[in-house]
């Protein structure tokens, strides 16, 4: 049986793939820090909702990507939180 990692690694060999796959990859760094961040804490959508006053539906819409957050929007859901954010620039990895 395959795992996701090994289909992935499969799929990443095309050029056009890893195209894709890397231009998209900041957003779903995004998406995994505010999931990460809000299971960490046992937190569900809506207690989240609650805790920042954005409504859980824009909460899920951030969370599954068709929503891009602004840099007040994640402010927002840190502090709700008890969290600081944190935007970071990384040299690119050089091959």
């Amino acid at each position: 049986m395959r795992t996701l990692d090994d289909m992935l690694s499969e799929q990443l060999k095309d050029e056009e793939f890893r195209s894709e796959y890397e231009a998209i990859q900041p957003e779903m760094d995004v998406i995994r820090a505010i999931v990460d961040a809000r299971t960490s804490q046992n937190l569900t959508q809506q207690e989240l909702a609650e805790r920042t006053g954005i409504n859980q539906a824009d909460i899920s819409k951030l969370e599954n990507g068709t929503r891009n957050p602004s840099v007040n929007l994640l402010k927002r859901l840190a502090e709700g939180m008890d969290m600081v954010l944190k935007i970071e620039f990384v040299p690119k990895q050089r091959v």
